[in-house]
């Protein structure tokens, strides 16, 4: 059972803590993290990009000139494509780009992410910040203290509005609920910090 050190918001290590074997310990599948990242990616764009059609554009309700006589190929309406200003051929539209996956194939990824990022000492486990009120200078001692840098996902057992709001003024720190984690914010993560109380609750969750 791996096992891992857990420090205080001063950064001393106060004892240490046995991670599930189901989470932090499981097999990577490097082609099942891939194709859960493009899902999730994917489920993140809106879709709403839109081109007009040679029945949409204004204009072109008559047509340019007449059939024959003029020596000139036939015409029937300036919006069509070949047109400046015509209508779009094969242009996108709205559309959904979600992709369904099974529940089991996005466990297993997350578990391989986690898995990944303790073996690359990227996770550290903290008791509490226990922050006494909304402040960032607060917030960022601790991490400097943790030597918490770069791209930092906080990993929080509920809702804390102090470490919340705390956090919002900091763009490379992200806080998470530990029955909602990712695969994509913990891989983009050069540091995940956890917790203590998160530990059960992912336990209880992703296992």
């Amino acid at each position: 059972m791996p096992q891992t050190n857990v420090y205080d918001k001063t950064g001393k290590a106060i004892g240490s803590v046995d991670l599930s074997d189901e989470l932090f310990a499981a097999p990577i599948n490097a082609a099942v993290l891939h194709q859960v990242v493009t899902a999730q990616l994917a489920g993140r764009r809106t879709g709403t990009h839109d081109t007009k059609t040679r029945g949409e554009v204004r204009g072109g309700g008559r047509k340019p000139y007449r059939q024959k006589g003029t020596g000139r190929a036939r015409q029937g309406t300036t919006s069509a494509p070949h047109y400046r200003g015509g209508g779009a051929v094969f242009g996108p539209h709205p559309r959904s780009y979600e992709q369904r996956l099974p529940r089991k194939m996005k466990r297993l990824a997350l578990r391989g992410a986690l898995t990944a990022k303790f073996g690359d000492e990227a996770i550290k486990v903290i008791d509490t910040f226990g922050l006494d009120a909304i402040r960032t200078r607060d917030l960022v001692g601790v991490l400097s203290a943790l030597q918490a840098s770069g791209r930092v996902l906080v990993v929080a057992p509920g809702r804390d509005e102090r470490l919340e709001l705390s956090a919002r003024n900091l763009p490379k720190v992200e806080i998470i609920l530990a029955d909602s984690l990712n695969v994509v914010d913990l891989i983009n993560a050069d540091v995940v910090l956890i917790e203590q109380p998160s530990l059960a609750r992912m336990q209880e969750v992703y296992a």
